[in-house]
């Protein structure tokens, strides 16, 4: 168990980093909520240690984007059931559809991975259960022409976080710390 606020800090940058770059991590996929009280599950694509910064592909037709904007609260819930560790994160989000974040995500992608933004935008009604993709794409790995329409509707999430709420569930009792990552100050809270 971490019993310095440096430690859980460590902690909590090691852990994201291992989510952001293994698919096999429990924290891999988190749950992220916006302002309007609507959450869903994302994967977690990229976490800049030295900005506390998350990314997350997302289409830029999609609600939460404009609830999003420029600027906005949001909340990110990551769990490791293994570890017994929960972090609740807490920061300001952003969507970037343009310029060298938004463009570098988009050029590592594959384009199985791009093809997602060549259908409907998310939430178009459907008279039957669709994906939303155009019937010749359906299960096909498109080339590089192909998906290159639907770059327009790319865009990134990103999230700066302001703190993460710390929680390690024991049987010899439970331990939860706040962690103010601008100034890295924590103060431990009863769980």
């Amino acid at each position: 168990m971490q019993e310095t606020f440096e430690q859980i800090a460590d902690d909590i940058a090691n852990r994201l980093e291992e989510a952001a770059s293994s698919r096999h991590s429990p924290m891999h996929t988190p749950v992220v909520a916006t302002a309007d009280a609507d959450a869903r599950v994302m994967v977690l694509r990229a976490f800049d240690r030295a900005t506390d910064t998350l990314r997350f592909h997302t289409d830029a037709r999609s609600p939460k984007c404009s609830v999003i904007g420029d600027g906005a609260p949001v909340g990110v819930l990551l769990y490791d059931k293994e570890a017994k560790i929960q972090l609740r994160c807490r920061g300001t989000g952003r969507i970037e559809r343009d310029g060298p974040i938004a463009d570098a995500a988009w050029e590592a992608s594959t384009n199985f991975a791009r093809r997602c933004y060549l259908g409907d935008g998310p939430g178009t009604q459907s008279d039957e259960p669709s994906s939303g993709l155009p019937d010749w794409i359906e299960g096909q790995q498109p080339t590089n022409d192909q998906v290159a329409p639907a770059r327009e509707h790319f865009a990134v999430l990103l999230v700066t976080l302001a703190e993460v709420d710390w929680f390690f569930l024991s049987n010899d009792g439970h331990r939860r710390a706040v962690i103010n990552m601008n100034s890295g100050v924590g103060r431990w809270i009863t769980p």
